[in-house]
């Protein structure tokens, strides 16, 4: 299978004033398509750049990125905002939802960027909020709607360009136990629709979701394994080769 991913000794390093932070060392590992990967590490390990360069937000320093056959290291700045529309599905801790728009213009608006017509993004929009279970809130603006029900909106906005990546930064990190779980059953549910996702967490519990976890410390991969209960329970004759 080849890979969405393939990262090949990625290193970013930031002057701060006189002094140079390396805050990537050397990564390199590739994510398969339809793979659903959590990316865990303390402060300071790194998954921040990491998760900043996957999302083509940030540029390494050095080595190589591809995503989906394009090798997104070497882009400028108008090349990445195109691959981001096209390419990438982001979901974040604090929703980053527009507080005037309804629940449907805010997932149909990544859609204005690509050129649909508007009954096309609206029949979208729609189709990504039923998705999630919000179809009954699509007129309601943000402030309508509960901190489960925003993020829901979220994910739809994430999955309606039908990306070839999904990013999720702390998606539970502002919800408390209850919502946490239906949303985490929302991503299982995307995933199982064919979605690769890459979910950055600190919480142990979020990341036992996901049927990989890379743990980074220091600029570094630490450890890269397969959660072998999220395997096991999907398909309990499936042997997992990370190789």
């Amino acid at each position: 299978m080849d890979p969405i991913i393939k990262i090949d000794d990625l290193a970013k390093t930031y002057i701060m004033g006189s002094e140079e932070v390396r805050a990537l060392k050397s990564i390199t590992t590739s994510i398969n398509k339809n793979e659903y990967v959590a990316l865990m590490g303390p402060s300071g390990s790194g998954k921040s750049t990491l998760m900043n360069l996957l999302g083509c937000l940030d540029t390494p320093s050095s080595g190589s990125y591809v995503l989906n056959g394009s090798d997104v290291s070497r882009m400028d700045d108008d090349e990445l905002a195109d691959i981001r529309n096209k390419e990438i599905g982001f979901v974040f801790q604090t929703f980053n939802l527009l507080p005037r728009l309804s629940s449907l213009e805010n997932v149909a608006l990544p859609l204005i960027y690509g050129g649909k017509s508007k009954s096309q993004r609206t029949e979208l929009a729609e189709e990504a909020l039923d998705k999630v279970g919000l179809s009954d809130r699509m007129d309601h603006k943000p402030n309508e709607l509960s901190g489960g029900q925003r993020q829901r909106v979220a994910i739809a906005r994430a999955i309606v360009n039908n990306p070839a990546l999904i990013l999720a930064d702390e998606p539970t990190g502002n919800l408390d136990t209850k919502t946490s779980i239906e949303i985490m059953s929302i991503f299982e549910r995307i995933h199982d629709l064919g979605n690769t996702i890459i979910l950055v967490t600190h919480e142990p519990d979020i990341a036992e979701h996901a049927s990989r976890i890379i743990r980074l410390r220091d600029g570094l991969v630490e450890s890269d394994a397969i959660n072998e209960n999220v395997v096991k329970a999907a398909d309990p004759t499936h042997k997992y080769n990370l190789s």
